[in-house]
């Protein structure tokens, strides 16, 4: 076998899971500009199993009145009903804006496989920015975590939404 042609096969599926990756973070959007819509802070997730949708998510704190009621909660707590369980292996969360403490701490619990990040969250994020949750040696689980898709998209509407609110205040 000519190492070249596994090289060529490794870029084209490289750029597969590109694609895949954009797919699904543009679902996520779709779900962000829900909670836009009903004036929370537009952040959306689906989360994916087998290459289908089984759970989506976005922000409803304000209107459900709960600090539990984040896009990433809301969705984990649907895909777990859809497979029966609370482990959520062999699945990936599309989520536009990194996780804060809390959804980190679920998704770990969960045993979820992987998580593909919009936008990065300095304020609050725990998979990278303020800590790593999903890569701490001193959990029982890691998370596969993936960057920056649709960086520019899913910052963007947090940005519009947070100038928003300052114009109307």
């Amino acid at each position: 076998m000519d190492l070249s042609d596994n090289k060529i096969q490794i870029n084209k599926d490289k750029i597969n899971e590109d694609k895949t990756d954009e797919f699904f973070m543009k679902k996520a959007l779709q779900q962000a500009r829900k909670a836009l819509k009903i004036g929370e802070v537009p952040i959306g997730c689906v989360i994916v199993k087998d290459g289908n949708i089984i759970a989506r998510g976005y922000n409803r704190r304000n209107i459900e009145g709960s600090v539990l009621s984040h896009a990433e909660i809301n969705a984990i707590r649907k895909a777990c009903k859809v497979v029966g369980d609370w482990r959520l292996e062999g699945c990936t969360m599309y989520v536009t804006l990194e996780p804060c403490q809390m959804c980190a701490g679920a998704l770990v619990q969960s045993r979820i496989d992987k998580v593909v990040i919009g936008a990065m969250n300095k304020k609050a994020g725990c998979a990278g920015s303020i800590i790593d949750m999903f890569h701490m040696k001193e959990f029982n689980h890691r998370i596969e975590t993936v960057t920056g898709v649709l960086m520019e998209e899913c910052s963007a509407m947090m940005s519009d939404f947070f100038a928003e609110m300052r114009r109307n205040k």
